[in-house]
């Protein structure tokens, strides 16, 4: 795993590295996968400058983007451990001590922003206790990204049915979308997503799952050609903090920290809708072909999509089945 990088003439060529943070009290580092430009990268962005500001200058916060220290799946041990302070890291990633994250990630489970928001309001029926588990990982989640939906990149043309998946390579960047990919024909590959556009021009993968904003930010037209709106799950992210550091913050710091946080986190939400909007629009001027499978055509998707739901029952046990419970009602 990578270390952090302490250098006082190295950090000062990262990203956002805060020049003033000697004065400060308390220093918060984040990492960042995706470039600072990014919608996600601008949100911490609005968190630091908030907090900083708040603060007083007691607290610097220091953004380290594109994986300069560790990429998404590094994230959950760095915090967990106390490597650094905080992390954005997909929510998939706690995976393997949290199954229960991957309810997002069921198929056309979450279609609509209304289903999308219920399910990740603080407190609810599905949040609530995802966020009690992660704690229990040595990570306090602060806020959650709002990435988007789930999107299939391609060359050559559309997938319009699973019958396009066949025998094909697809990157994907959890194990449920590893399943979804099985369900209906492909063969997954995890690709982290810093690492997803060398995986398309290598030819490393056939077809790639991402959210539009990232094919904006990452320029993804530049090896890969088409769009298929799919919108099979919804993706997430989350900022998460060292517990142990948290805990070692004053009420105060704490406090406006959280605060921050709960701006940030309703900014991306709200904005998410003109996010995609403006990254389709993007994606199109650079001559990438976007295409919109017909109800016939998701019908069959959904019906492939079967065995994912058994695969996360099994997984999860009671937890999950009260959890896709909640989503029916919602």
């Amino acid at each position: 795993m990578k270390q952090f990088l302490g250098a006082v003439g190295l950090a000062a060529a990262l990203s956002l590295s805060a020049g003033h943070s000697f004065a400060a009290d308390v220093t918060l580092r984040i990492s960042l996968q995706l470039p600072l430009k990014s919608h996600l990268g601008e949100n911490l962005v609005l968190f630091k400058d908030e907090v900083e500001k708040t603060s007083n200058g007691e607290i610097a916060v220091e953004i380290y983007d594109s994986a300069q220290l560790y990429t998404d799946k590094e994230v959950p041990a760095a915090v967990g451990a106390g490597s650094i302070e905080m992390g954005v890291a997909s929510l998939t990633r706690y995976y393997g001590d949290v199954p229960a994250v991957d309810i997002f990630y069921q198929p056309f489970l979450f279609d609509t922003e209304e289903k999308v928001r219920k399910a990740v309001a603080k407190g609810s029926p599905i949040r609530g206790p995802i966020d009690a588990a992660i704690a229990e990982t040595g990570s306090t989640v602060l806020w959650w990204q709002a990435y988007g939906g789930a999107i299939m990149l391609s060359n050559g043309g559309p997938l319009k049915t699973p019958a396009d998946m066949k025998g094909k390579k697809v990157r994907v960047f959890g194990k449920t979308l590893g399943d979804f990919t099985e369900a209906t024909g492909g063969a997954p590959t995890m690709v982290s997503g810093s690492e997803q556009y060398l995986a398309y021009q290598r030819g490393t993968v056939d077809i790639g799952m991402t959210g539009v904003s990232g094919v904006k930010s990452r320029k993804l037209w530049e090896v890969m050609d088409t769009i298929t709106i799919t919108n099979h799950a919804d993706i997430e992210f989350i900022v998460v903090a060292n517990t142990e550091f948290w805990k070692s913050l004053s009420d105060k710091h704490r406090a406006l920290i959280e605060a921050a946080a709960t701006k940030a986190e309703n900014d991306v939400r709200d904005r998410m809708a003109s996010i995609e909007a403006e990254a389709y629009a993007a994606a199109k001027e650079n001559g990438m072909q976007i295409y919109t499978p017909t109800a016939e055509e998701l019908a069959e998707w959904r019906k492939a999509s079967q065995p994912v739901y058994d695969a996360f029952k099994a997984k999860t046990g009671a937890l999950g089945e009260e959890m896709l419970k909640a989503a029916e009602t919602f």
